[in-house]
C-alpha cells in the first residue's frame, strides 16, 4: 500500500482504505459538492505522481486493469526510464532495469483513467525513502486543453513538462469539459498551497454556453477575487482561449465567440489591476498557441502528442517568465 516513504504528490485528496489508495483532484469527502462531470474528470489524476528516494532496481504497482488504454510513466531524477500500458498487463505495471544507486523516482498516473493502487513494491533489501520536496508549487487550472489528455504519455502533458523544466511542484487542475469557473473550485484553489497559479479560461464556456456576455466577465472576475482571499500576492497568469478557428468568431447562443471572450478576459485582468493586484497577468491565447499551430490541432480544439511539446515550449517563453522564473 501507499504510504511510508512513498508520497502521493499533485493530488488534492487521497481516498485510502483498506483495498487501495485513490487519488483525486478534487476534496473526497466533498465530492457531492461538484457537479457529475466534474467529478468523474477529477478522478482522472493527470500530473498526479508516486514520488521516493530508492536505490531499487524495479518497481511494481498492482493497480485495477482498465478496459482500455492507461499510461504510466517512470521519470528516474526527472528522465523518463519507462512508460507502461496497464491494459496490455494482468493488472500489475512493472518497470525494469532502473539504474544502480539511489534515484528519486517519480510514477506517474493515467491522464484519462482512474487510479486505484493496491499494492506499491521494490526489491527485497532496497531502501526507500520520502524525497524532501522544496521545489515551488504551481496550481494550474483549465479545460480538457490542461487535462491535456491527447498526449502521448503522461510526462509529455504539457503541464508536466513546463513543471519539469522549471522544477515545479505541479497540480494540474486541467478537467475536461468542465472548467466553468465554479465557485466551489475557486475555494479549493484558494484553499491549496500555491507559489504560481495559471487560470486557463473560456473555451469550454463557449463550446457549452455556461455563461453568456452579461455573466462571463463577472465569473472570470469572481473566479479571481475568491482565490486572492488567501493568494493576495501570489503570481497569477490569466490566459484566455488558444486558437480554434470553428469558434473564433461565431457569437454562438450565449452571445460570446472566442474573440469576444479574450476581450472580456483581457478587460477583466486589466479592472483587477487598477484596484491594486499587480501580480496579475494577462496571456492572449491567441499569441500563445495561435495560427502557426493549427496544424497540431487535427480536430481544431485540442493540440495534438506534438502540440503538447509545442504549447509547453510557448508556455516556457511566455507565461513562466512573468512569474520570473527561469528554467532549473
Amino acid at each position: 500500500m501507499i504510504g511510508g516513504p512513498v508520497d502521493v504528490v499533485g493530488a488534492v485528496s487521497v481516498d485510502a482504505n483498506e483495498q487501495f489508495v485513490m487519488p483525486w483532484r478534487l476534496p473526497f469527502d466533498e465530492l457531492d459538492l461538484y457537479h457529475e462531470s466534474l467529478v468523474d474528470h477529477a478522478s482522472m489524476p493527470a500530473g498526479v505522481r508516486l514520488v521516493c528516494v530508492s536505490d531499487t532496481s524495479r518497481i511494481e504497482l498492482d493497480v485495477e486493469r482498465p478496459g482500455a488504454e492507461a499510461l504510466y510513466d517512470l521519470l528516474v531524477d526527472a528522465s523518463l526510464h519507462q512508460r507502461v500500458d496497464v491494459s496490455e498487463t494482468d493488472g500489475t505495471v512493472r518497470f525494469e532495469d532502473l539504474p544502480v544507486g539511489e534515484h528519486r523516482l517519480e510514477v506517474f498516473l493515467p491522464l484519462g483513467m482512474p487510479a486505484r493502487i493496491s499494492a506499491f513494491r521494490i526489491d527485497a533489501g532496497a531502501s526507500a525513502s520520502p524525497w524532501p520536496d522544496d521545489q515551488p508549487r504551481w496550481i494550474t487550472y483549465g479545460s480538457s486543453i490542461t487535462h491535456a489528455r491527447q498526449a502521448a504519455g503522461p510526462t509529455e502533458a504539457w503541464p508536466a513538462m513546463v513543471a519539469n523544466r522549471f522544477g515545479l511542484n505541479l497540480t494540474c487542475l486541467g478537467y475536461g469539459g468542465n472548467c466553468h469557473l465554479e465557485p466551489m473550485v475557486a475555494r479549493m484553489i484558494r484553499d491549496l498551497p500555491a507559489d504560481y497559479i495559471s487560470l486557463c479560461l473560456g473555451i469550454n464556456v463557449c463550446c457549452s454556453e455556461s455563461l453568456n456576455e452579461r455573466t462571463f466577465r463577472s465569473a472570470v472576475i469572481g473566479l479571481i477575487a475568491i482565490i486572492r482571499e488567501r493568494h493576495a500576492r501570489t503570481p497569477m497568469a490569466v490566459v484566455s482561449p488558444i486558437r480554434s478557428p470553428p469558434r473564433e468568431t461565431d457569437p454562438g447562443v450565449a452571445g460570446l465567440s472566442l474573440q469576444d471572450m479574450r476581450r472580456e478576459i483581457a478587460e477583466a485582468v486589466e479592472r483587477l489591476r487598477r484596484h491594486g493586484d499587480e501580480h496579475l497577468h494577462y496571456v492572449d491565447g491567441l499569441g500563445l498557441f495561435g495560427p502557426d499551430f493549427v496544424h497540431h490541432m487535427p480536430d481544431l480544439l485540442h493540440p495534438d502528442a506534438q502540440g503538447q511539446h509545442a504549447l509547453a515550449e510557448q508556455y516556457a517563453k511566455t507565461v513562466m517568465p512573468m512569474f520570473g522564473l527561469e528554467p532549473a
